[in-house]
């Protein structure tokens, strides 16, 4: 099974949205970590840098705001968020978008970070478990976990879509549904570009143990 198509069967059994995954697509011939950096969305990047790395993918801000809707599942480390409510600012050590009660059970829960790294918390607080609209309801409610969530709430270039994912789940499941066909096709390795792995941790032409 391809990892889009995983992906979308993680989705639609979590109750998100079922969508097409197109057949042929290739597995690259080249795999280096230092390859990524800059190319992927990290949760301390600043919005206008986020809507620029999706522009520059093609993306419109409609379609990011739709893509990142699938933090209604999964989590994030405590490192990820440490510096919103611990060592905010010189004024406060709590970021104050926070709601106050979720700034302070994150707290509790992630105490102990730094001497465990593998802690971490839900993306969604209220629904972890479930694919749905209550990502965009929490940023509206001070329940972000990631800054870069958060800014999605305020920025009057996302604000509106937050808005509208929030208040309407159909038309939230309809544009995700929409934008992860795009991301599925984005870049398409096709002829001797790629391979069809038949282990999908490794090249063909290594041995496996």
């Amino acid at each position: 099974m391809s990892q889009p198509t995983a992906a979308r069967d993680l989705i639609t059994i979590e109750g998100g949205p079922y969508y097409p995954v197109r057949l042929g697509r290739k597995d690259g011939l080249v795999s280096k970590a230092e390859l990524v950096e800059g190319k992927l969305p990290r949760p301390k990047m600043p919005l206008t840098q986020l809507i620029a790395l999706f522009a520059s993918k093609k993306f419109t801000v409609q379609e990011m705001v739709a893509l990142v809707g699938a933090h209604t599942i999964g989590f994030a480390h405590c490192s990820e968020f440490s510096n919103r409510i611990y060592n905010f600012s010189k004024k406060t050590k709590v970021d104050p978008a926070y709601n106050p009660k979720y700034a302070e059970g994150l707290r509790k829960l992630c105490s102990n970070y730094t001497k465990d790294p593998s802690m971490s918390a839900f993306n969604d607080v209220m629904t972890p478990n479930k694919f749905d609209n209550m990502y965009y309801k929490n940023l509206q409610r001070g329940l972000a976990l990631l800054a870069s969530d958060q800014a999605l709430a305020v920025d009057k270039r996302t604000r509106p879509h937050v808005d509208l994912y929030a208040a309407n789940q159909t038309k939230f499941f309809q544009d995700f549904a929409h934008a992860m066909e795009k991301l599925s096709v984005y870049k398409i390795k096709t002829g001797r570009k790629g391979e069809v792995r038949r282990r999908c941790d490794a090249f063909n032409n290594l041995k496996t143990a």
